[in-house]
């Protein structure tokens, strides 16, 4: 079975998904029944509004350029860069923001087009 190539998708702008300033694009899920798939794809959180977000399925992240403040229902504030990476489990509450923008990578335990 051949493997699957996207070229050059982390320099193309995510979709934008909310506020003015919220990006997300799923570039690949795999191919299981819905419960079971995975999906990946380039999250990108521009200065402004920050985004809050809550979490139904597990995903993980790698922030791949720029920079996110990232705080949890419980007050828990990160602020990242290139190179780190998250775990968020179903149920929690994040806020992202960023000072100019941050660029990530996620990988999701949901259907394509759900988040």
């Amino acid at each position: 079975m051949p493997m699957t190539f996207k070229k050059g998708a982390s320099s193309e702008k995510p979709p934008h998904i909310a506020n003015n300033n919220a990006f997300l694009g799923d570039c690949f899920t795999s191919d299981t029944d819905k419960e079971h798939q995975i999906t990946s794809g380039f999250y990108r959180q521009e200065a402004g509004t920050p985004l809050v977000y809550n979490y139904d399925y597990d995903e993980m992240k790698v922030i791949l350029e720029g920079n996110f403040t990232m705080k949890d229902e419980t007050g828990y504030e990160v602020t990242a860069g290139p190179g780190d990476t998250f775990y968020f489990k179903k149920g929690c509450t994040i806020t992202f923001s960023s000072t100019d923008y941050g660029l990530a990578f996620f990988v999701g335990l949901r259907p394509k087009g759900t988040a």
